[in-house]
């Protein structure tokens, strides 16, 4: 069987059989099999269920390591083709079983070719979904048991026209973090304000305060960012001012400067709202993912492979940001590297967008991401 129908059955297989972050025990044992057969020295079980490929040709010390993605997500699929996810609850619904199966199937060609000089690490990892899957691999040795010059993913992009690339250098998406604010007051009779405090108009004036943060605390030029209040919960009821108001969040940014600053002015606007008021808070900053920025010489390398293997025209070298995020962050700041994505296609072929019940991987882009590995190993670590 060709390799071209080949990656098209392993993505298949892995999209009918989805496995939630953490918890992709066959995924990783089917990935792990398969390097097996093609010679590959394989480590299972880092970070939990991520695995490690090595294939090393020649007699460089020179390296770099290509990453996938393996986890599923927590959607109950409409698609109704014979690949769909025979799992209740699970899907494959942002691509990461074609990134699999691409990284697979560049590793069978390279390890059949062996047309570069140095070693090749190939990343599969878990739970890129939540946030914790790049974090714990690298907890468990990933860059200090193994030495990586520079290391890259890529991801598809619904939307964009099948098989054209994007990347730029410097912050290609934002961090993600959330936030989660308690105003606490005393609460009291509808008919009674007086007796009591109200958390309630507190509350609405922190959620307007915030929305001139982004204004007036970051630079209009250059610290692009969102603050986004996602929900207002209180424990009252019709005639009841209630005790508590819960106020939660999203925030995305493209530095980890506009990042503190977000963080302290959240806080500083909270604080003022109800000192003012004479109502207590509590509040939470979690950072989920880092900004996601790529180091100019090897997002120029992965262009240049691209660019090979699709013609100049259709890879764009700097595309505009995008708010969306990704844990392959926390990976960059521990090697140099860069991450690119690649058109799933436009309309009913590819178009669907990601984290949709009726999104599908577009299998006519398979090889071209595994010929943009194969010729990124190869042009990295060139025999000449």
């Amino acid at each position: 069987m060709t390799i071209e129908q080949n990656v098209i059955d392993w993505r298949r297989h892995l999209h009918k059989h989805p496995e939630f972050g953490t918890e992709e025990y066959k995924t990783s044992e089917f990935v792990a099999s398969k390097l097996e057969e093609f010679g590959l020295d394989v480590h299972r079980g880092i970070g939990g269920t991520g695995v490690v490929g090595i294939l090393k040709c020649g007699d460089s010390d020179r390296s770099i390591g290509l990453r996938a993605d393996m986890d599923a997500l927590r959607i109950c699929e409409a698609n109704t083709f014979d690949h769909a996810s025979v799992h209740d609850g699970a899907m494959h619904a942002c691509g990461h079983d074609g990134h699999t199966a691409m990284l697979l199937a560049a590793a069978h060609e390279l390890s059949k070719s062996k047309n570069f000089d140095g070693t090749v690490y190939f990343i599969f990892q878990p739970d890129e979904e939540r946030g914790t899957g790049a974090k714990a691999m690298i907890e468990d040795g990933l860059f200090t048991r193994w030495h990586m010059d520079a290391i890259y993913a890529m991801h598809n992009l619904p939307g964009i026209p099948e098989g054209q690339f994007l990347t730029r250098p410097s912050s290609l998406m934002a961090s993600e973090s959330s936030f989660e604010i308690d105003v606490i007051a005393t609460g009291g009779h509808a008919a009674m304000p007086h007796m009591g405090t109200d958390p309630i108009v507190v509350g609405a004036q922190i959620v307007t305060a915030m929305q001139t943060i982004v204004s007036r605390n970051l630079s209009a030029i250059n610290e692009t960012a969102v603050i986004s209040v996602t929900e207002f919960a209180t424990n009252g009821t019709v005639n009841v001012i209630p005790s508590q108001v819960k106020i939660t969040g999203d925030t995305r940014s493209f530095t980890d400067e506009a990042l503190h600053k977000i963080e302290k002015a959240i806080e500083r606007v909270v604080a003022g709202q109800c000192m003012s008021a004479g109502v207590d808070y509590k509040y939470q900053f979690n950072n989920s993912f880092l900004s996601t920025i790529n180091t100019p010489e090897e997002t120029a390398q992965a262009i240049k492979a691209a660019e090979a293997v699709v013609g100049a025209e259709n890879v764009n070298g700097s595309c505009e940001p995008f708010t969306i995020s990704e844990d392959f962050s926390f990976m960059l700041r521990e090697v140099k590297g860069c991450y690119i994505l690649v058109g799933n296609g436009q309309g009913e072929c590819g178009g669907t967008a990601l984290h949709n019940p009726n999104y599908d991987f577009n299998d006519n882009i398979l090889m071209k991401g595994v010929h943009y590995w194969q010729t990124l190993v190869e042009q990295q670590l060139d025999k000449n």
